[in-house]
C-alpha cells in the first residue's frame, strides 16, 4: 500500500472525529478506496491501528464516540442491502436448490469481529468497554434479515456472556446491549435470556438493569422478571419497566391480578416520574389496544374486587382527557339523566360514579357539567330507592346456588356505587335534603336492605346531618324501628264464649216469639193495657238480640292489635350495632355520652357482647371501645372487660379489643389503669385473691403510678408479639409503636423486642409489619434525645440476644452487623430533627462507647468483641475532653487484655484518632489568631518526609471525618457499581506509578482531539 493510501485512512479517522462531517460520504469514499485494493491485509491492519487510539479511551468523549460510530458504519457497509420480499423468495428457492449454501461474511467484517473478540479479555476496562460497544453497534447496524456465520455467532455469544459479568458496569451495559439480536425467545434454554434474567435479579447497578430491560424480548418466561422490576429500588428502573410493559406487552397477556397490581403500585409510587409514566404511557397504551373502550378496560380489571384501584385508574384517565371529551364519552343516560335499571352493570355504574366525583372535584367550574350527567336529588333518591328495594333477599337454600348468589352480590356492588353517588348530589335546599334523608332512613329501617349496605347508608345519612345531637336522635330512632318494629298481633276466638252467646241469642229469640204471640192474643181479647206492656218488652228483647248479634260478629272476627316486639336475631343485632358504630365513629370526640347513648349501651351493646354469634360480638366490642373514647368513666368501668376479651375470645374479636385498648391508652394514658383498679377494689369480685391484687395494681406513665398493672399489660402485649397469628402480632407491634412514639411508655426492653421482630426472618412476608416498624424506628429516634437514650439502652440487650440465639432459632440467621449499623445510625446526634443547642453536652454515642467498652472488658475473649471494636470506629464522639480522656483510658485497658489482632488494630486506630484529634484541637487553638502561611504547602512538597507524614495523618483521620458526616466508607464493589455514563473509573491507589501517570497524561490529551497522538505515532514511524 502506498503512502497516499495510508494518509487516506488517517484523514478519514481525523475527519470522522468532527460531528458536522457527513459520515456516509466518508464511508463511501473509504469503501471505494478499499474495493480498488488487491491486497487488503495492509488496509485491515492500518484501520485497526487507528481504531486502537479510540479504544483506549474510557470516557464518553464526543470525538471518540464519532470515531466508534464511523468504524461501525464502515464495517457494516459491506453487508448486502436488505432484499425485498420477491428477492427473498427467490433466494429461498435458490438456497433449497443449492442445498442451502450460505454466503461467507465479508473479509473486512470478519476481520473486525475477530480483532474485537480477541481483545475482549484485555486487562484495560476501557478496551473491554469499547470492544462491547463496537460489537453492539456492528450487530445493531446490520439489516434485519442479515446473517452471520454460525461459528462467529457462537464466538460473539460466548464472549458477551463473559462480559456481562464484568467488574465495570459500563462494560456490562454494552455487553447486554450487544446480545439483543442474539436472543431466541422460543428457546426455553436460550443462554442470552437466562443471562438477562439473572442480571435483572442480581446486578447491583441500576443502569445495567435498565439496559437489560430495554432490550430483553418479551415471553412468558421473561414477563414475570420485568413485572418484578416495577418494584425496583431505583426510580429510573421502575419507570423504564412500565415503559417496556406499555410498548411491548398487550393487556391480554397479563392476568387480572397482574393488571391490578401494576396500576395499584404505579399510581401510588413514591416517584412522580413513575406515576406520570403510568398515566401517560401505560394506560393510553392499554386503551389503544382496547379501541379506546374504557368500560372494556374496567371489565379487564374485575372492578367488583378492586373498586378503589379502578376508581384511581379512571381519575388518572380523566386528568389526561379534555373536558369536552369527558362529556362526549359519557354513558348512555336517558332523559332523566339516569342509567336505566336494566342497563346497570358494575362497570358503567363505577364509571358514572368516578365521572361525577371527578367533575364535582373541580368545584364551581364543574357545577354546570355535573348537571349534565346527574339528575336532581329528589329524582335520584326515588331512582335509588326503587333499585335498592328490588335487590332480592336469598334464603339459605338459594344461597347454595352460586348463580343466584353472584347475581345478588353484583346488585349489592351496584347499590354501593349508587350510595356513593349521593355525595355528589346538590342537597343545599332544605326540602331536597329532607327527601334524601327520608329515603335513607326508610332504606335503613327496611328489613330487606342487605347488611353490607348498612354501613354506607348510615355514613351518608350522618354526612347530611351536621349536628351531633340530631345525629344521635336520628340513628336511635332508626335502631328502635329496626329492633322493635310495630307489629299487629291477632287474638284467637274463645269457643266457650261463642257458645254462651249463641245460647243467649236463642233464648232471646224464643222470648220474642212468645211475647209476640201473647201480644196478638191480648189484642184479640181487647186487653190494650196488657198489649202496650208486651209491646215495650218486645222492643227491649229486640234490642238485646241486636246487642248479642253484634257481640257475636265482633268475636267471630280476628282481633288485630299493634304492639312493639323486640327482635334479637343475629342479623338484626348486627345491623343495629353497625349503625351505632358508624354513629360513634363520626361523632366529635369532645361530644359527651348522653342519655340516648347510655340507653343504647345498656340495651344493645353490652348484651351483644355475650352473644353467641362472633360477628355480633365483634361489632359490639368495636362499639364499646369507640364509646369509651367519649367517656373516661366508661373507659374505667369496661377496661377490665376489654382486657379479658383480648385474651380469651376469637382472633378477630381479640384484635378489635386490642385496638380499643391501645386507643384508650393513647387517649387517657396508663393513668387510666390505676383509676380502673381503684374503682374495682370496692365491689366484691368473684376472681381469686391473686387476681384481685393484680387488678388493684396500676400502670406506670409519667407520674407516681403503681407498676404491677402496667407491667401485666406490657406482659400481655409482649406475649402477643410471640403469637403465631400474624394479624394479632402485627396489630400489637403497631400499637406498641404508637404508645412509644407518643411517650405513653418508655421501655428499652420493648424496643429491643420490636427490633428483633423486625429482623426476624419469620416476619419477612408480613409487609405491613415490616413497613410499620421501619417507619417507626426512624421517626422515634429522630423525635427527641430521650428517645435516642432508649435506643442506646436497648443496644446491648439486642446484640446479646442475637449473639446467644441457638442455631435452631430464626434469629441465628440475622446479620448482627446490620443490626449494629441500624443502632449507630439511629443514635447519631445529626439525625435529630431538633438537635440540642448545647454543643458541649455529651451525645448518645459517648454513652454508647462507654457501654461497649464496659461490655468488652467483661469478657475480652468473647466472639462479639470484634463486632464491638468495629462499632466503636463508627461512632460520632463529642468534643468533650473529659469524655475523650475517659474513653482513651478504657481503650488502653482493652488493648492490654484483648488478644484478637483485628480488634487490637481497630482499638489502636481508635486511640490514635483520639490523640490526633486532641493535637489538632490544640493546634487550632494555638494558630487561631495567626495569619495563614501561604508557603506551607510548598515547604511540605520540598520535604517528602513531612508530606508522607501529613498524608499518613490525614488518612488516619479520614474514617473519623466520614463518620462525623453520617456516611460510611464505600467498598470497592460499591465504587465499581457506581452509576455513571462512563466516568466511574476507580480511584487510583496513592502510589508512585510512572506507567499509570504516562497513560493518564495520554488520555487527558485525547479528551478533545485524537490528532496529536496520531501525528506523533506517524512521525515516530
Amino acid at each position: 500500500m502506498t503512502a497516499d493510501n495510508e494518509i487516506d485512512i488517517k484523514e478519514a479517522f481525523q475527519r470522522a472525529q468532527k460531528g458536522h462531517n457527513n459520515k456516509a460520504k466518508l464511508v463511501a469514499s473509504l469503501k471505494s478506496r478499499y474495493n480498488k485494493l488487491e491486497d487488503k491485509t495492509l488496509f485491515h491492519e492500518e484501520f485497526v491501528h487507528y481504531l486502537k487510539y479510540a479504544m483506549i479511551v474510557y470516557k464518553r468523549e464526543p470525538v471518540v464516540e464519532n470515531v466508534i460510530e464511523f468504524a461501525a458504519r464502515f464495517a457494516t457497509s459491506f453487508q448486502s442491502p436488505p432484499k425485498t420480499n420477491e428477492e427473498g423468495e427467490q433466494q429461498e428457492e435458490e438456497e433449497e436448490e443449492e442445498d442451502e449454501d450460505a454466503e461467507d461474511d465479508h473479509p473486512f467484517l470478519s476481520f473486525i469481529f475477530n480483532f474485537l473478540l480477541e481483545s475482549h479479555k484485555a486487562s484495560s476496562h476501557a478496551v473491554r468497554f469499547r470492544v462491547c460497544q463496537l460489537i453492539n453497534k456492528l450487530l445493531g447496524s446490520m439489516a434485519e434479515n442479515a446473517q452471520i456465520d454460525d461459528d462467529l455467532f457462537d464466538r460473539i455469544h460466548q464472549a458477551m456472556l463473559v462480559r456481562v459479568t464484568d467488574k465495570f458496569p459500563n462494560v456490562r451495559i454494552q455487553a447486554a446491549l450487544a446480545m439483543t439480536r442474539l436472543q431466541e425467545p422460543q428457546d426455553p434454554d436460550c443462554p442470552t435470556i437466562n443471562a438477562y434474567m439473572l442480571i435483572l435479579e442480581n446486578d447491583t447497578n441500576a443502569e445495567v438493569r435498565r439496559a437489560v430491560l430495554s432490550c430483553i424480548a418479551m415471553s412468558p418466561r421473561t414477563l414475570p422478571k420485568v413485572l418484578k422490576r416495577t418494584r425496583d429500588i431505583k426510580e429510573n428502573v421502575r419507570k423504564l419497566a412500565y415503559q417496556v410493559l406499555a410498548d411491548k406487552v398487550h393487556i391480554k397477556a397479563l392476568s387480572i391480578a397482574q393488571r391490578v397490581s401494576l396500576l395499584q403500585q404505579g399510581l401510588h409510587d413514591a416517584s412522580e416520574a413513575v406515576r406520570e409514566v403510568v398515566c401517560a404511557r401505560l394506560l393510553p397504551a392499554w386503551l389503544v389496544r382496547l379501541d379506546g373502550n374504557i368500560i372494556e378496560l374496567l371489565h379487564r380489571l374485575d372492578v367488583e374486587n378492586c373498586a378503589e384501584t379502578a376508581l384511581e385508574t379512571l381519575k388518572a384517565i380523566f386528568k389526561n382527557t379534555p373536558t369536552e371529551e369527558l362529556l362526549q364519552n359519557r354513558l348512555e343516560l336517558d332523559k332523566r339523566k339516569l342509567i336505566p335499571e336494566d342497563s346497570l352493570t358494575c362497570e358503567n355504574v363505577l364509571y358514572w360514579r368516578a365521572l361525577c366525583e371527578f367533575i364535582r372535584g373541580k368545584g364551581d367550574d364543574g357545577d354546570e357539567m355535573l348537571e349534565q350527567v346527574l339528575p336532581d336529588a329528589a329524582t335520584y333518591a326515588n331512582y335509588f330507592c326503587g333499585y335498592l328495594k328490588a335487590v332480592p333477599v336469598l334464603s339459605e337454600e338459594q344461597r347454595a346456588d352460586f348463580n343466584q348468589l353472584e347475581l345478588v352480590m353484583t346488585k349489592e356492588f351496584i347499590s354501593q356505587q349508587l350510595i356513593h353517588l349521593i355525595g355528589c348530589l346538590d342537597t343545599n335546599e332544605e326540602g331536597v335534603r329532607k327527601r334524601v334523608l327520608a329515603v335513607l332512613q326508610d332504606m335503613l329501617a327496611l328489613p330487606q336492605t342487605p347488611s353490607s349496605l348498612v354501613f354506607l347508608l348510615t355514613g351518608k345519612l350522618l354526612s347530611l346531618i351536621p349536628d351531633d345531637h340530631r345525629r344521635i336522635q336520628t340513628v336511635a330512632e332508626i335502631i328502635s324501628d329496626v329492633r322493635e318494629p310495630i307489629m299487629e298481633t291477632s287474638q284467637p276466638v274463645d269457643e266457650n264464649e261463642s257458645r254462651r252467646q249463641q245460647v243467649q241469642l236463642a233464648e232471646v229469640k224464643v222470648c220474642i216469639l212468645e211475647a209476640k204471640q201473647t201480644l196478638e192474643d191480648c189484642i184479640a181479647a181487647q186487653e190494650f193495657n196488657r198489649a202496650a206492656e208486651l209491646k215495650d218488652s218486645i222492643t227491649d228483647l229486640e234490642n238485646r238480640r241486636n246487642q248479642i248479634l253484634q257481640e257475636i260478629a265482633e268475636s267471630n272476627q280476628t282481633t288485630d292489635k299493634e304492639a312493639h316486639i323486640e327482635k334479637n336475631d343475629p342479623d338484626t343485632l348486627l345491623r343495629c350495632l353497625t349503625m351505632c358504630a358508624e354513629l360513634l365513629k363520626q361523632m366529635n370526640i369532645k361530644t359527651r355520652i348522653g342519655p340516648t347513648i347510655s340507653t343504647l349501651m345498656s340495651s344493645l351493646i353490652l348484651p351483644s357482647i355475650a352473644s353467641t354469634h362472633p360477628a355480633v360480638r365483634n361489632m359490639a366490642v368495636v362499639c364499646l371501645g369507640t364509646c369509651a373514647l367519649h367517656s373516661k368513666e366508661l373507659a374505667k368501668t369496661h377496661m377490665v372487660l376489654l382486657l379479658q376479651i383480648a385474651q380469651l375470645d376469637e382472633v378477630k374479636i381479640r384484635i378489635s379489643a386490642l385496638r380499643a385498648i391501645i386507643d384508650l391508652l393513647l387517649l387517657f394514658g396508663f393513668q387510666l389503669l390505676s383509676e380502673t383498679a381503684a374503682t374495682h377494689t370496692a365491689p366484691p369480685s368473684q376472681s381469686s385473691p391473686d387476681k384481685q391484687e393484680d387488678d388493684n395494681a396500676a400502670a406506670e406513665e409519667k407520674a407516681d403510678v403503681p407498676e404491677d398493672t402496667a407491667q401485666s399489660i406490657l406482659g400481655m402485649l409482649s406475649e402477643f408479639l410471640d403469637s403465631e397469628v400474624t394479624d394479632l402480632r402485627t396489630e400489637t407491634a403497631e400499637g406498641l409503636a404508637k404508645l412509644m412514639y407518643t411517650d405513653r411508655i418508655s421501655s428499652a426492653k420493648m424496643l429491643s423486642r420490636l427490633v428483633l421482630l423486625w429482623y426476624n426472618p419469620g416476619t419477612e412476608d408480613d409487609t405491613r409489619l415490616r413497613h410499620c416498624l421501619g417507619v417507626f424506628f426512624q421517626l422515634y429516634a429522630r423525635e427527641s434525645r430521650a428517645h435516642q437514650d432508649v435506643v442506646e439502652e436497648s443496644f446491648l440487650p439486642t446484640v446479646r440476644t442475637l449473639m446467644n440465639a441457638p442455631a435452631t432459632s430464626p434469629l441465628a440467621e440475622v446479620d448482627v452487623n446490620n443490626v449494629v449499623e441500624l443502632f449507630v445510625e439511629l443514635t447519631r446526634t445529626s439525625a435529630l430533627i431538633k438537635p440540642s443547642p448545647n454543643t458541649e453536652e455529651m451525645c448518645v454515642h459517648d454513652y454508647l462507647a462507654v457501654r461497649i467498652c464496659g461490655e468488652m472488658l467483661k469478657d475480652p475473649t468473647a466472639p462479639e468483641v470484634r463486632l464491638y471494636a468495629k462499632t466503636l470506629s463508627n461512632l460520632e464522639l463529642s468534643r468533650d475532653e473529659t469524655v475523650r480522656e475517659d474513653l482513651q483510658t478504657l481503650l488502653q485497658q482493652l488493648v492490654q487484655v484483648v488478644k484478637d489482632r483485628v480488634c487490637l488494630r481497630a482499638l489502636e486506630k481508635m486511640i490514635s484518632q483520639l490523640a490526633d484529634s486532641k493535637e489538632q484541637a490544640e493546634l487550632l487553638s494555638a494558630t487561631a489568631l495567626q495569619p495563614l502561611d501561604v508557603n506551607a504547602d510548598e515547604a511540605a512538597t520540598d520535604d517528602p518526609s513531612k508530606s508522607a507524614k501529613r498524608a499518613k495523618r490525614s488518612n488516619a483521620g479520614q474514617r473519623k471525618v466520614c463518620t462525623a458526616k453520617g456516611s460510611r466508607k464505600p467498598s470497592r464493589r460499591a465504587e465499581s457499581s457506581e452509576e455513571s455514563d462512563g466516568e466511574n473509573v476507580p480511584e487510583s491507589v496513592p502510589m508512585v506509578r510512572p506507567s499509570r501517570r504516562a497513560k493518564t497524561a495520554a488520555l487527558e490529551k485525547t479528551k478533545l482531539d485524537l490528532n496529536p497522538l496520531i501525528n506523533q505515532e506517524a512521525n515516530v514511524s
